[in-house]
């Protein structure tokens, strides 16, 4: 009777594991067969480009007619950055060219062994767009995390950037001061990879700000959700969360840029991110706003930004 109880608690505990490893293994397969219709069912809208001469490509997202380039770089985890601009895009593409960058490991791009350090991320992004056609100068839109890439641009090529308009973008003395983390879960990123993720209903219009904001229609959230699915919490988003401290400080030994670095900041941003960056704006001849909106601001007031920046965009030009 012993060894038959031994067994049993031997065996149940087995048989649970076997079970979680079935589900899971499964669930794999099935997410990379989905993966692989969905490519084929929605192709990049835009440029794919090797920049490394490795066989990867990052995807470069272009629109509108204007002698001015707009470049709108998104922040960590971003799934699709094509998508979450497109209701500030939209408003400015009747006067300007615009261009995404979907850097590694985001939207249609390739998930990379390419490092992610603020030298290599930076060329990346230069080259992609010099592949796909566009052109400088640049008037750069960078969300969050993605001020430090265009603060070291603007240091690096002041004669590609003819203005910085940052959307509650971080800057390097905020991150040297605070030596804030990114709250990032590798549980998420075991849903995603796994395909688990996908059996969560409503998962993906609950957490892409876009569709959960109304700025997408039934088209564009089926093919925003095939990103989402495939492209949270990538090796690369892991890389460059764990690369911010680094990046930071590299970023201000450069000191502050020679063109102006305006910013619209998110009034639910805790006290010492909007002393610090309005600061920051101030101290390089920029203008600040704060908005009554949340991280993603131009989700929120995408008309208030695209007309102010026009006026930012026309003053920066004139001088």
């Amino acid at each position: 009777m012993k060894k038959i109880l031994k067994y049993i608690l031997i065996g149940i505990p087995l048989l649970v594991i076997a079970g979680i490893a079935f589900v899971v293994v499964g669930s794999y397969f099935e997410h990379q067969e989905l993966v692989e219709q969905e490519k084929q069912k929605y192709p990049a809208p835009g440029s794919l480009v090797d920049v490394n001469d490795d066989g990867n490509h990052l995807h470069v997202y272009s629109s509108g007619e204007g002698d001015q380039t707009l470049v709108f770089m998104a922040g960590l985890g971003t799934s699709s950055p094509v998508y979450d601009f497109k209701a500030l895009y939209d408003h400015l593409t009747d006067d300007y060219r615009i261009a995404v960058v979907e850097r590694a490991g985001y939207g249609w791009s390739d998930i990379t062994a390419s490092p992610r350090d603020i030298d290599t991320v930076l060329e990346e992004t230069r080259a992609a767009l010099q592949k796909s056609g566009e052109s400088p100068p640049y008037v750069l839109f960078p969300h969050s995390m993605a001020g430090l890439e265009a603060i070291y641009w603007a240091n690096l090529y002041p004669e590609e950037i003819t203005t910085i308009i940052g959307l509650d973008p971080l800057v390097p003395q905020y991150q040297v001061q605070t030596e804030e983390e990114p709250a990032l879960s590798r549980i998420i990123s075991l849903l995603a990879s796994s395909g688990l993720m996908r059996q969560q209903p409503g998962v993906c219009r609950d957490n892409f700000e876009a569709i959960r904001k109304g700025h997408l229609d039934k088209e564009k959230i089926e093919i925003a959700c095939s990103i989402f699915f495939r492209r949270t919490l990538t090796d690369n988003m892991w890389e460059e969360a764990d690369m911010i401290p680094i990046n930071a400080k590299q970023v201000l030994e450069e000191g502050n840029p020679e063109v102006p670095f305006h910013a619209f900041i998110s009034d639910e941003g805790e006290a010492k991110w909007k002393e610090v960056l309005s600061a920051y704006a101030k101290n390089t001849g920029g203008k600040y706003y704060i908005l009554e909106a949340g991280h993603y601001l131009h989700l929120d007031l995408p008309e208030l930004i695209a007309e102010t920046s026009t006026d930012l965009i026309t003053q920066a030009i004139a001088d």
